[in-house]
């Protein structure tokens, strides 16, 4: 009996101490990364699109993720992003083609023009915004355009993956949306 009681003593504090609990493993989530896939969105801001153009998209690698920025010339805008079946045109409701297992489509509510219609900002390649070859999450941008001030970009990824939203005041009086889509779950 007392050796029953001893191995039973032994079993509960290993069990306490975290040492064998069985079914109940689970890993830590990829670099921390808890963000998720549903859509995301920025309704602090006031309704309507902006005026304050879009002058860049650019992308970078991280260790745990692939990044997608947005450089606008003036405060942040209004945003919706979420994985959608197909990418499409606003105003046309064209299919845009991309490469992918998934894919983002990025609205931004603010135009790609200034105030004459004179581009702000106008990739040599649509299809082909941002170079991301090489990159592990991304597998694609493309320039989608601005329809009735509102610009859309399209961002074919590996899979559907944990991203983030957010934006960044500056450099000077420009802010930046910042897309974040992890490497993995």
């Amino acid at each position: 009996m007392t050796k029953a009681r001893a191995v039973l003593a032994a079993l509960l504090l290993a069990g306490g101490l975290g040492l064998v609990v069985p079914g109940t493993a689970s890993a830590a989530p990829f670099c921390g990364i808890t963000w998720g896939s549903l859509a995301k969105s920025n309704t602090s801001l006031p309704v309507g699109p902006g005026q304050d153009p879009i002058t860049n998209i650019r992308s970078g690698r991280h260790a745990c993720f692939d990044r997608l920025v947005v450089d606008v010339n003036g405060q942040a805008p209004r945003y919706h992003v979420r994985y959608v079946p197909a990418v499409t045109q606003d105003g046309s409701g064209f299919t845009v083609p991309l490469r992918g297992g998934a894919f983002l489509q990025v609205t931004v509510a603010t135009p790609a023009h200034d105030q004459d219609y004179n581009a702000t900002y106008l990739p040599a390649n649509r299809d082909e915004a941002v170079n991301v070859a090489g990159f592990r999450t991304f597998r694609q941008v493309a320039f989608t355009g601005t329809f009735e001030a509102v610009t859309q970009i399209g961002l074919g990824v590996r899979a559907r993956l944990p991203f983030r939203v957010f934006t960044l005041a500056g450099p000077g009086e420009g802010s930046r949306l910042v897309i974040d889509v992890a490497h993995r779950w």
